[in-house]
């Protein structure tokens, strides 16, 4: 009777539900372990459990606190000394017994209301008792005023509760107790984490613009942009969006489905996505950085008819349109557009969203609808058309929230380009979604200003490259980045004395991940909860991936890799064949290894390998060997490695430096220090005044291997 009063009294208040508990009726032994994020998580499971299953709390607390010696029903917990070494061997002697325990094996209440660690004593029980697990993910209870953490809290929020199915732990008899237990925490802690990722996929919002209508709706006054100019609120934001949806629905044909976006990063480039969003088009990402002839053949490819983009930004930036107009492609400019926007049209748009805000949305937009084109970014040939979905591009949000305990509080600081897919779906799209505050900056070049703009905004997250980090290095106060939580770096290999450098001159640990354009992008990133200097992290909940053996490879394989954030296709006929015959693999065209503890190390792109005398040299591992090793040349300087046809060897070495004072003396003396072959040692040395990037600050490898 008890438990039934309290069941109906969650269902009221919290609009309680619980999914799989089918699964709750398995006989023991049986581990079932929660999430843990507020001091009531026990009442939403003690509600939907049988009468034996009991609760292992601290003996300190079943003592001391009122809660759990009055209202845990009938008995229900499992007190353990947790300062004794043999609280673990007395819930092992329950479960062996055939009993039925709830864990919250983290251990304490979570302070980020994301997943925190688990104590190996979980893999110990686990090891020793072959117990079945079940795994609980309480959604929402991080918003209970009970919630230790600093997000928003509301007094009613929606609680559920969704089960797993029965879950068996690997058997591992040939290993001590030592690495099982280690081995088999890991295990769940993995299997958490990729509930917790589905979960959100499956009760979640299902597209991009309903995901950040949700957020937005419960804390409408809260600023989640700003640029160099100004501050907005979400309210204002989906203001913004309503007003240009209504200016593109009267500027943009019906049937033109794709809309060209030429424009910076400012506050007008979400408002803009998120008012094509509205009309259900596809805004398509123009690179600006590549030059209007790239442009002109990327809106050919996809089809544009007209490009939206800004008077301001093209005088600033000096764009050369004119080869777009000749094309045949309209300019629409936001400046022309907001002087057609009337007063009535403001005070309607204030109506619908103060009052009506799912009235945004105009057109019903699928998960599997095209979300944004994004362009390759055209280092090693001709860019190519990446369709991601909505469910790509939430997906890859989720992947990372899943993993990364982000906060309401937290502050993005984003300078990469939004037409840059790190920079749209980690840097600009996951903070709006979430919650988060974000700021964008027009460009990751300015490396005495970055550092200052951020200090100024007490940012926590910040997203970079190799290539700008250094830049930043050079230029930064050591105090520049004193409220920086997170330093997440992609796009590039890091480089060891990148990493050295910011450790050692800010005392920040940077985060390298791994990702590609047509993986929306992020597949594999260390993490706060399990980060390994020099590999690319861990992959991603949801994402599988298999190695195949490349002919003069020894050591790893070439990497391909599936799961919802894998793209629907490309644009490019030929390429798009190509990948739909993989049946949603995606091959990555690097190579790569896994090692023993899941972790990813990318050996180098199979397109940047040369072969040798008949073996398979990396390009990459030398550029990786050279760089750092010539400080005496000053922090500017870079040498970059390509190959060319020899009629001896087949193909040899040529280095690439910007500096004419470097010798092939110390070259041959770095390759052969770092214990590489002599097949290694570049052949030929050039000089060049600027080694050529791109937009993302990558090596253009395609622009130097012409220059040579």
């Amino acid at each position: 009777m008890i438990k039934r009063f309290f069941r109906w009294l969650l269902e009221v208040l919290f609009d309680f539900r619980a999914y799989n508990v089918e699964v709750l009726k398995t006989p023991g032994p049986v581990l079932l372990v929660p999430n843990h994020t507020s001091w009531v998580d026990w009442l939403f499971l003690v509600v939907t459990l049988d009468d034996d299953w009991r609760f292992v709390v601290s003996s300190t607390s079943a003592e001391t606190s009122w809660v759990h010696r009055k209202i845990m029903i009938n008995n229900r917990s499992f007190p353990v000394d947790t300062s004794s070494p043999y609280a673990a061997k007395r819930m092992a002697e329950y479960l062996q017994k055939n009993g039925r325990l709830v864990l919250f094996a983290e251990g304490r209440l979570s302070r980020t209301g994301c997943l925190m660690k688990l104590f190996d004593g979980t893999g110990f029980l686990l090891h020793k008792t072959n117990a079945k697990v079940i795994t609980c993910f309480l959604r929402g209870a991080h918003r209970l005023p009970f919630s230790p953490n600093k997000d928003r809290k509301r007094l009613f929020p929606v609680v559920t509760a969704h089960f797993s199915d029965v879950l068996t732990p690997p058997h591992l008899v040939h290993l001590s107790t030592t690495q099982s237990r280690t081995i088999l925490t890991n295990w769940l802690r993995d299997k958490m984490i990729l509930q917790n990722f589905e979960t959100e996929m499956k009760f979640g919002p299902a597209t991009v613009p309903e995901a950040v209508l949700a957020t937005a709706r419960t804390k409408p006054k809260h600023v989640v942009l700003e640029d160099i100019s100004a501050k907005v609120p979400y309210r204002r934001l989906l203001i913004g969006a309503c007003l240009l949806g209504e200016q593109f629905e009267r500027h943009i044909a019906p049937e033109q489905r794709r809309v060209g976006v030429l424009l910076p990063n400012v506050n007008g480039t979400p408002v803009t996505l998120l008012g094509l969003w509205t009309l259900g088009k596809v805004p398509a990402l123009l690179n600006y950085s590549t030059g209007a002839a790239v442009m002109v053949a990327c809106c050919q490819l996809a089809g544009l008819k007209q490009v939206i983009t800004s008077r301001a930004f093209v005088e600033k930036a000096k764009l050369k349109l004119e080869p777009l107009v000749q094309a045949g492609v309209e300019l629409l400019y936001l400046e022309d557009l907001r002087t057609k926007i009337s007063g009535r049209d403001k005070l309607r748009a204030l109506i619908r969203v103060r009052f009506d805000s799912d009235t945004i949305l105009k057109t019903l937009i699928a998960p599997e609808d095209t979300a944004a084109i994004l362009f390759t970014s055209g280092s090693e040939g001709v860019p190519k058309g990446v369709e991601l979905t909505h469910k790509n591009i939430l997906a890859n949000i989720r992947q990372m929230l899943a993993v990364c305990d982000l906060q309401d509080w937290d502050r993005f600081f984003n300078a990469l380009p939004i037409f840059h897919s790190f920079g749209l779906t980690i840097g600009t799209l996951l903070p709006m979604v979430r919650g988060c505050y974000v700021m964008l900056y027009p460009s990751p070049l300015h490396y005495r200003v970055v550092p200052t703009a951020f200090y100024h905004r007490d940012a926590t997250i910040m997203l970079g490259t190799g290539t700008f980090l250094n830049g930043y290095a050079r230029k930064a106060h050591a105090l520049d980045w004193r409220s920086l939580r997170y330093m997440f770096a992609g796009a590039e290999k890091l480089q060891d004395a990148t990493a050295s450098t910011w450790a050692q001159k800010f005392g920040v640990r940077v985060l390298e991940g791994y990702g590609a354009t047509e993986c929306s992008p992020c597949i594999s990133g260390n993490t706060p909860l399990r980060p390994k200097h020099g590999t690319a992290g861990m992959f991603l909940p949801g994402i599988e991936y298999r190695l195949e053996p490349v002919e003069g490879v020894a050591e790893g394989g070439r990497l391909f890799v599936r799961g919802p954030n894998v793209m629907r296709g490309y644009l490019n006929p030929e390429a798009n064949a190509t990948f739909q015959k993989l049946g949603g693999w995606y091959d990555t065209g690097d190579i790569a290894k896994v090692d023993d503890d899941g972790f990813v190390h990318i050996l180098g792109r199979l397109k940047r390998f040369a072969k040798i005398s008949g073996e398979m040299v990396s390009l990459t591992a030398v550029e990786e060997a050279l760089a750092g090793a010539f400080p005496q040349y000053g922090l500017r300087f870079q040498v970059a490695v390509v190959s060319k046809p020899d009629v001896d060897k087949g193909e040899i070495l040529i280095a690439v430096a910007n500096d004419s004072r470097l010798q092939m003396d110390e070259i041959r003396a770095v390759i052969r220090s770092k214990g590489l072959p002599n097949l290694c040692v570049p052949r030929e040395l050039k000089f060049i005044r600027e080694i050529p990037k791109l937009g993302t600050g990558k090596v253009n490898h395609r622009e130097l291997q012409a220059l040579v």
